[in-house]
């Protein structure tokens, strides 16, 4: 049997005393008309006098965050959720019951106000109680000093205790929303198209990693959670949407770390005749106009780095970058026996499904990726990790593909979209001999998406973007963590 602290127990009976007062404990509808933050916005300047004359009446309700329990006048503070505004409470405006069942109040307790916006003495504005109204009895005791928790896991576990206590924690939280609408109105004012996807499937493909396998008991087959939107999207192209995007969740069975969680957000978007260049272009005003609506500048402070994320972002090969670092030149001719020769001079591990692209991704991610800092469009990729991006015409060792950096992460990632079918097949077996070499994150084979490129697709740019780290990179947030409300966490012991 559950065992309830001294504090627990007093709360309870406060409860209780409430329903024998013939009072709700755990409330009913209340019609709040006024936030915090917007009353202090409207009356902060006014004299006490002017408000007087005003007589501005406003309703609130929120939790109890604050009190200094006095005589018959007594000051309190409630948080919503917009932030937190100051109450004075008196006997004389409320009547001897109410003030009394005020009296009982607990920090942590929500209630609601109706009241006049005055101004104290010492400028604060603060909503003079007419009506006060008991709605939820805390049962439990907000921690007193909840950063000082020496398991800060504990502050994701229970993301609702870490909600009403840290500010930083709620401006994320709203930020969040605020940067995905900014992306849908701009895709939207585009002419792009918002659209759903399964998120099971029997076929793994449209990126490179480990899924979670379900079982469908109905069919008694397996079934993939999505590790990516790509090739139902770019079906939708084959099928005359010439501009589509989504924003959904998608499951890798993958680590977690600072920049990882098994779950997460990305947004994908296709546009039928554009190339890299254009994934490029709207990927660049995406970021820049987020960032514009959510804090009024294009200047950002992220990981000790001061930023800029203004449109005009730096674009170049990948091989360019390893030559700057490494002093070699992955564009000349060069045999895989050669490239091997290099990889394990520079400390590189050839693994059993390794050629020659394989190795220069592994050069770029050793010696250049963690060295980017200011945005960057890194592009060139080699063609045995770009399976479903279009050759370059120059060279076809090398793939139309992009990858964004910024401060050492990767935040998106496009391609000029492959749409030779006979191509895309001959790929997709590819991966089948890499994955039976021990590359547990190869493709498999999508027949039925070989087949949507016979009927074909018009040529196009497509994108894929990580909204977690785009919000951890605009809101200054250095764990992956704190912008998921509720990320994945180990069990507790």
């Amino acid at each position: 049997m559950r065992e309830f602290s001294e504090q627990e127990l007093v709360r309870r009976q406060k409860a209780q005393n409430l329903k024998n007062l013939g009072i709700d404990a755990f409330g009913q509808r209340f019609d709040v008309t006024d936030f915090s933050a917007d009353i202090k916005e409207k009356y902060q300047g006014f004299s006490h006098e002017e408000l007087e004359k005003m007589n501005a009446l406003v309703t609130v309700a929120g939790r109890i965050m604050f009190i200094r329990k006095m005589g018959k006048a007594s000051f309190f503070s409630i948080q919503d959720k917009l932030g937190k505004i100051q109450i004075y409470i008196s006997i004389n405006d409320v009547g001897e019951d109410t003030y009394a069942l005020f009296k009982t109040a607990d920090i942590g307790d929500i209630v609601g106000i109706s009241g006049n916006v005055m101004i104290t003495q010492t400028g604060e504005v603060t909503i003079k109680c007419k009506s006060y109204t008991h709605l939820v009895k805390a049962l439990r005791p907000l921690p007193e000093k909840y950063h000082g928790l020496n398991d800060v896991e504990e502050r994701f576990r229970r993301r609702y205790v870490d909600l009403i206590m840290n500010e930083d924690a709620r401006r994320v939280a709203f930020a969040r929303p605020k940067i995905i609408r900014s992306i849908q109105h701009y895709l939207d004012n585009l002419g792009y198209v918002e659209v759903e996807t399964p998120i099971l499937g029997t076929v793994l493909g449209g990126a490179a990693a480990r899924p979670f396998i379900t079982h469908h008991n109905a069919q008694n087959i397996d079934m993939y959670l999505r590790i990516a939107t790509e090739l139902s999207l770019k079906r939708l192209l084959v099928g005359g949407m010439d501009a589509v995007y989504e924003i959904g969740r998608i499951f890798r069975n993958e680590g977690m770390d600072r920049k990882h969680n098994p779950e997460f957000t990305t947004i994908e978007l296709y546009k039928a005749f554009t190339d890299l260049e254009g994934m490029m272009d709207i990927t660049e005003g995406i970021v820049s106009n987020c960032a514009m609506e959510l804090n009024g500048t294009y200047e950002v402070d992220f990981l000790g780095h001061h930023l800029s994320l203004a449109p005009g972002f730096k674009r170049v090969h990948i091989v360019d970058l390893i030559r700057e670092k490494t002093g070699i030149n992955f564009f000349e001719n060069m045999s895989f026996e050669d490239a091997k020769k290099l990889a394990i001079e520079h400390g590189i591990e050839v693994e059993a499904h390794f050629s020659y692209g394989h190795i220069v991704n592994a050069f770029f991610e050793k010696y250049v990726e963690d060295t980017i800092i200011e945005p960057t469009f890194v592009f060139g990729h080699p063609v045995e990790i770009s399976p479903l991006a279009k050759k370059d015409s120059k060279d076809p060792r090398f793939t139309q593909r992009f990858e964004l950096f910024i401060v050492g992460s990767e935040y998106a990632n496009a391609f000029t979209e492959l749409n030779d079918p006979i191509d895309q097949y001959e790929r997709f077996e590819n991966q089948l001999k890499e994955k039976d070499l021990g590359n547990e994150e190869a493709n498999e084979m999508d027949i039925d998406f070989v087949e949507a490129l016979e009927y074909g697709m018009p040529p196009a740019g497509g994108m894929g973007m990580g909204i977690d780290r785009l919000v951890m990179l605009l809101t200054g947030s250095e764990n992956i963590r704190e912008v998921i409300l509720f990320p994945t966490m180990k069990p507790r012991d």
